[in-house]
């Protein structure tokens, strides 16, 4: 009883363009969820969100290259759950954004290739664990890493063992420091907007965790239509960054 009493699901919708795809929210051990949230809350309100918002007082030049730098240095990663997914139009389009915006683009601080019309999209091993038709399992919410389903969550720690660069190089190593930090914070910077107005609802925790499940259906159903325009089609404020 008290696991059936934690899932509710969303009517289903027809994936494609800014329409919701279904999800379903499974939230057994949500106390324990809670608790963690809390923590979590604490480190977004006292380090992570102040560090955020001065990042967006920067110059959009800064931000731009900042994000334009972590976007290329997880092509890779993109590029192999591409494969794993089956999708060879996307794949030969992240190997190509990949290749140009680390040479032309100077280690990917510039975008040149959506200049050239070879739009970015995103892919990570939750979706496509997804697109593999794994259910996403109840919601795990970890440490400092935040909300996510079981499926989700063995996506993140695939991925953090995964090296597609296989590089002992003192000179990857560092590159490899500045995007986790630039992910970090450019990641929470970009999720402001949308955090900001959930933290207004009556009970902060299930607004987020809805909205990521949200999110992360409609992100799977993305890479089931294996369309290689960008992922963020959607009017800003829909989505959510995990």
């Amino acid at each position: 009883m008290a696991f059936a009493s934690g899932c509710t699901s969303t009517p289903a919708a027809t994936p494609g363009s800014c329409e919701r795809a279904s999800y379903t929210v499974d939230d057994p051990a949500e106390p324990v969820n809670r608790g963690i949230f809390a923590f979590n809350r604490t480190v977004n309100d006292y380090a992570l969100a102040p560090v955020a918002r001065g990042y967006l007082k920067l110059p959009d030049v800064v931000q731009t290259g900042v994000h334009n730098f972590v976007a290329n240095f997880g092509e890779p990663k993109v590029f192999i759950n591409d494969l794993l997914q089956g999708n060879a139009q996307r794949s030969v389009n992240t190997l190509g954004r990949f290749v140009i915006n680390t040479t032309a683009g100077i280690v990917g601080l510039i975008d040149v290739s959506g200049k050239l019309g070879i739009e970015r999209h995103k892919a990570d091993f939750g979706q496509t664990f997804g697109v593999w038709n794994i259910a996403p399992g109840p919601i795990v919410e970890l440490p400092l890493l935040g909300t996510s389903s079981l499926r989700d969550a063995t996506g993140k720690l695939l991925s953090s063992a995964v090296d597609p660069f296989g590089s002992n190089s003192d000179t990857v190593d560092t590159l490899g420091t500045i995007n986790t930090v630039g992910g970090v914070v450019d990641g929470r910077a970009e999720a402001l907007p949308l955090t900001d107005k959930l933290r207004a609802r009556p009970d902060y925790y299930v607004a987020l965790r809805d909205a990521v499940a949200q999110r992360r259906a409609d992100f799977v159903a993305q890479g089931k239509l294996g369309a290689v325009a960008g992922d963020d089609a959607c009017p800003e404020g829909e989505t959510v960054d995990e």
